[in-house]
């Protein structure tokens, strides 16, 4: 089955890692400069948010008077400042299996995340030599799928498939005409991926063994 793909593009956020505790840590950061009390909790209310742009997130979080470009603003500033130094917990198998899938695929990323945001994953996790070129929302502006298809068509992609943990990655992989394999260990629910796994250590196996 691997042997049909000739590259990997990896979500970031229920795939590789989980950083949910630090972004939350970020928005208190940024409510309390704005001297307003609406701590974020992980389960209630980030976490349902993960993999979507800043904005929509946003919109579905934040349920008290603020002004919205302020607060966007300082959160990107905090985020640049603290998420270098907070950074996520890996997933158990990802240290281990990146460099290992690197032997047999070329290795990238799209999320719906900062600018920043997959450059601080690479290096905090000291990833950084395996994975070739990545894509955010937060560097174009355009949604996952369009973000995906501009990855492929700069790096001459043939035959990638996405790895995801939502309904929403799987959505974005068909639509910009890959297929999905779904992390169930993740933060979301998917219905249509064409491969699924429990585990990243699966993921690893079930893609270098052939």
């Amino acid at each position: 089955m691997a042997q049909k793909f000739d590259s990997i593009i990896f979500d970031m956020d229920g795939t590789l890692w989980d950083a949910v505790d630090s972004y939350c840590k970020i928005w208190d950061k940024t409510f309390n400069q704005m001297n307003i009390d609406a701590p974020i909790t992980r389960r209630d209310e980030l976490l349902k948010c993960m993999g979507l742009p800043i904005d929509e997130i946003f919109n579905r979080i934040v349920k008290v008077e603020v002004d919205k470009e302020e607060y966007l603003r300082l959160l990107d500033i905090n985020e640049k400042e603290m998420m270098p130094l907070l950074g996520g917990t890996l997933y158990q198998g990802v240290k281990e299996g990146i460099p290992q899938l690197a032997k047999h695929y070329r290795l990238f990323m799209v999320s719906n995340c900062g600018a920043l945001g997959l450059k601080n994953f690479t290096k905090f996790t000291q990833l950084e030599p395996y994975i070739e070129d990545t894509l955010t929302f937060g560097e174009t502006l355009l949604n996952k799928a369009q973000n995906i298809s501009l990855l492929i068509e700069r790096n001459n992609l043939s035959a990638p498939i996405y790895m995801g943990d939502t309904q929403g990655d799987s959505n974005s992989a068909h639509a910009a005409g890959i297929p999905m394999i779904f992390a169930e260990y993740g933060f979301g629910e998917c219905s249509d991926a064409e491969y699924s796994v429990e585990s990243f250590t699966q993921f690893v196996d079930l893609f270098t063994q052939f």
